[in-house]
């Protein structure tokens, strides 16, 4: 696997990863409200839609540079 590829697979993880987490976050705020204030669940998954917004950004432009080198 090329180094690209490596780490074009890496942030496909991450991605992954974070979109789970994002879900997860969600459900727990559902769920979970009494238990823990509202705010800093919304920062969590303000946090966690932020950091899945890059992840995918970065993903884009690899995959762009790729089909550029085509």
């Amino acid at each position: 696997m090329h180094g690209e590829d490596v780490h074009l697979a890496e942030i496909e993880r991450q991605i992954a990863a974070t979109a789970a987490k994002l879900r997860e976050l969600i459900e727990q705020s559902a769920s979970h409200v009494a238990a823990m204030s509202e705010e800093l669940v919304g920062q969590r998954i303000d946090d966690q839609a932020a950091r899945l917004e890059i992840l995918i950004r970065r993903r884009d432009e690899l995959l762009r540079a790729r089909s550029g080198e085509d």
